[in-house]
């Protein structure tokens, strides 16, 4: 509960502050970069998650212990 509160509270900060931010063109820019660049993490993120996930059901298909050479 504590948790949410937290995430309620930064999410409402964060609105805040990009509505003031947003209201001049060389923040609207930044905010495009900004935005750009965490789309790409998150792309990465994602990408990297299901190679894993990939890797993790072949060795389990095969029945080895490849899950731990990557250690």
């Amino acid at each position: 509960m504590k948790n949410a509160v937290w995430l309620v509270i930064g999410v409402v900060v964060g609105l805040a502050v990009a509505r003031r931010l947003g209201r001049t063109s060389q923040s609207s820019e930044l905010g495009g970069t900004l935005d750009a660049r965490a789309r790409e993490f998150g792309k990465t993120v994602a990408d990297s998650y299901r190679a894993r996930q990939a890797e993790l059901r072949a060795a389990l298909a095969r029945g080895d212990d490849a899950i731990n050479d990557r250690r």
